[in-house]
């Protein structure tokens, strides 16, 4: 019995290694970047996360679920316009999809982690922990800055609420999105 003791300690080293690898390698398969979260106002009941999510692996994957401690409830809800042309939030029970080699935007406008029933004021600067669930990657826990500063196109808005005019590209002017 004492000869097999070497093995088995070999074989319970090699599972937990591996073990401890496969959550790497999921985490570096789906990448999420450009965080975001905001409020409308200081005192709002409700916020957003906007995000972007690249899958690197070779499985289509979805984002099926989202947590945080920051409110009562945390849904993945989208905007769609009804028969009349006036935009909805609606939530997407079934979440989005992220392909295989490619990526999924959330964005103002579109789909969005909602947080509903906020806790505490989201203040610009404060971070919100956010935990997604993929249906084959599992739980990615992320850290969101708030950027209540942060214009529709991601870029800082001036003081009067208006987009800044230094730095921006003007070659996009016309350019449809």
């Amino acid at each position: 019995m004492t000869r097999f003791k070497p093995l088995l300690a070999a074989a319970a080293v090699t599972l937990s290694c591996s073990a401890f690898a496969w959550p790497a390698l999921a985490e570096t398969a789906l990448m999420v970047t450009d965080a975001y979260a905001r409020v409308s106002t200081p005192m709002s009941k409700s916020g957003a996360a906007f995000l972007v999510i690249e899958n690197h692996s070779d499985t289509d994957d979805r984002l099926i679920k989202a947590t945080s401690d920051v409110a009562e409830r945390v849904e993945l809800h989208t905007h769609k316009a009804d028969g009349n042309g006036v935009m909805q939030m609606l939530e997407v029970k079934e979440g989005f999809p992220v392909p295989a080699h490619g990526m999924h935007a959330l964005k103002r406008g579109g789909d969005h982690v909602m947080f509903l029933g906020l806790k505490q004021p989201l203040r610009d600067g404060d971070v919100v922990e956010v935990t997604l669930t993929f249906e084959h990657a599992g739980e990615v826990t992320v850290e969101i800055p708030v950027d209540t500063k942060r214009g529709d196109d991601g870029m800082p808005m001036t003081p009067s609420g208006g987009m800044p005019m230094q730095g921006m590209d003007h070659s996009m002017h016309g350019a449809s999105n």
